[in-house]
């Protein structure tokens, strides 16, 4: 426990640009139509023009409030109905009632957004942050195959139980392991995370990989090997201790040098 990182996080852990700056290209078009918008003292008429050259431009209008999916998010009507937001987005009267209902008629005339592009572009960088949790997995895993790699030894990554037969006590469900490495007397099979904070996830993981490793211990040759790090271990300590002595081979970023040179042997 003592030996547990506060945190994995780099400077590029924040934000996606690529991922930011592809989202934006892809609406690109559409956001600089709309822009002939902005400053308009009479939305409708400026709606209207846009309708008549070309209507699949408002499609975009969700993230301008910061949705996705909009064929999925239903939201209550001037007339108390439930609708899908994207029925907003059928004519030119409901375009106008959606910009007034959201403020953006008024965030338009009122010039508040200079581009709509460089708005967005706001906007998915504050959407990317939703993917923190992943991307703090993925520098984990990451972290983990420099470690192998520096030490020449061998693996893969993204492996599925589906691949080995006799690892049917798994039952029905496809299991993914992050990673497998395959030496001559053992075959190893490798889940890798980091938690930075505490929460209810900490427990299920820990439950689960209890219960798993058992089973594929239970196959000769095969054994589950559990990496993880992180000081959110610090509020499901319990569940940690648990796991630990269920599980044979359960190592940190601090510990790992002990199963590099078991694997090396």
């Amino acid at each position: 426990m003592s030996q547990l990182k506060e945190t994995n996080q780099t400077l590029d852990f924040f934000c996606d640009f690529d991922k930011i700056s592809a989202n934006v290209a892809e609406v690109e078009m559409s956001l600089n139509t709309l822009n002939y918008l902005i400053g308009k003292e009479d939305l409708e008429k400026g709606v209207s023009e846009i309708w008549q050259r070309d209507p699949k431009v408002f499609e975009v209008l969700g993230i301008l409030i910061a949705v996705r999916d909009e064929g999925k998010k239903p939201v209550v009507d001037e007339k108390g109905e439930v609708v899908l937001l994207k029925s907003y987005f059928e004519s030119k009267i409901k375009v106008v009632e959606f910009l007034q209902g959201t403020g953006l008629s008024e965030v338009f005339e009122s010039r508040r957004i200079k581009n709509l592009v460089d708005y967005v572009f706001g906007i998915e960088t504050g959407l990317d942050t939703n993917a923190r949790k992943n991307r703090s997995g993925h520098i984990m895993e990451n972290t983990v195959a420099k470690i192998f790699k520096d030490n020449g030894i061998r693996f893969r990554q993204e492996v599925y139980s589906s691949e080995f037969p006799v690892l049917s006590v798994l039952g029905t469900d496809e299991k993914r392991f992050d990673f497998f490495i395959d030496t001559l007397s053992k075959k190893y099979l490798i889940e890798v995370n980091f938690y930075s904070g505490g929460g209810s996830k900490l427990n299920e993981v820990a439950r689960a990989y209890t219960e798993l490793a058992p089973k594929v211990n239970s196959v000769k040759g095969f054994e589950f090997v559990w990496i993880t790090d992180g000081i959110g271990w610090k509020s499901a300590r319990n569940k940690l201790e648990e796991a630990y002595n269920t599980i044979p081979s359960v190592y940190n970023l601090t510990s790992i040098s002990s199963f590099v040179e078991l694997v090396k042997k």
